[in-house]
């Protein structure tokens, strides 16, 4: 009797978590089902988002490799025009160049005119207005790793106020597991996708952000040994009763 009993209660158990799990009949949920289909519609503009993330990363590696920001080539043919002291050569290189190693040499060196300190400060304008064009670029990585969790957390909320609404129909009666397990797993399902997209996005957004500012340092650097080797400030003017004797046996 004792054996029957716990026979049947264990009959109940399993039912429900066959009819759950689909193991009964042999039968298991498809993987698409389950991640995507079960989410519903936030599932997919989640997906959408995640594609949209992977587009972004592609894009920005080669936005943001060396050869585009600071070639070694240009680095080395301004170097050697910089010990040559050919200012000329070196803003004919730059001119035209769009990389930020570029920009910041052409401005560092066309102002040296003015002198050294002028000249890097141009340096540091010229860098500092293409490393925050970049970063604008990478913020939109940021925002995405941002949002995302919260569009999953929505989805959620959503797939919760539906299964205790199935509970709340069922007037005090026992709901269909199967439905309700569905309304959970869907509310499940986009927090799943949100945070999925968020970690490499608020990664990659990292990643790009310390690239960009190691980009920034090095050109700095390159362009003010080069303001350096071109530049030859001379010596000030003498003042006073000393400068006119010295000027007076010239003047002879």
């Amino acid at each position: 009797m004792v054996m029957n009993t716990l026979l049947v209660i264990g009959q109940h158990w399993i039912i429900p978590v066959s009819a759950i799990m689909g193991a009964g009949d042999g039968s298991s949920v498809p993987v698409l089902r389950q991640f995507v289909v079960y989410g519903g519609w936030i599932t997919w503009g989640l997906i959408l988002l995640s594609v949209v993330t992977v587009a972004l990363a592609i894009h920005y590696v080669i936005v943001l490799r060396r050869g585009a920001q600071a070639p070694p080539g240009l680095a080395q043919a301004l170097a050697t025009a910089g010990r040559r002291g050919r200012v000329r050569d070196i803003l004919a290189i730059t001119r035209e160049d769009d990389t930020m190693l570029g920009q910041a040499a052409f401005a560092g060196v066309s102002q040296l005119g003015a002198g050294r300190d002028t000249a890097r400060a141009a340096i540091d304008e010229a860098v500092e207005e293409r490393a925050t064009r970049l970063f604008r670029k990478i913020e939109y990585l940021n925002v995405i790793g941002n949002v995302s969790p919260m569009i999953g957390l929505l989805g959620t909320v959503l797939g919760m106020i539906r299964a205790f609404g199935r509970i709340y129909s069922a007037g005090g009666g026992m709901p269909d597991a199967g439905k309700l397990a569905g309304d959970i797993s869907g509310a499940l399902v986009t927090t799943f996708w949100g945070i999925l997209i968020a970690i490499p996005a608020l990664t990659a957004f990292a990643l790009f952000r310390n690239r960009i500012d190691a980009f920034a340092a090095e050109c700095v650097k390159l362009c003010d040994n080069l303001v350096s080797l071109v530049s030859e400030e001379p010596p000030p003017p003498a003042v006073g009763p000393e400068a006119s004797a010295a000027q007076a046996p010239a003047a002879r």
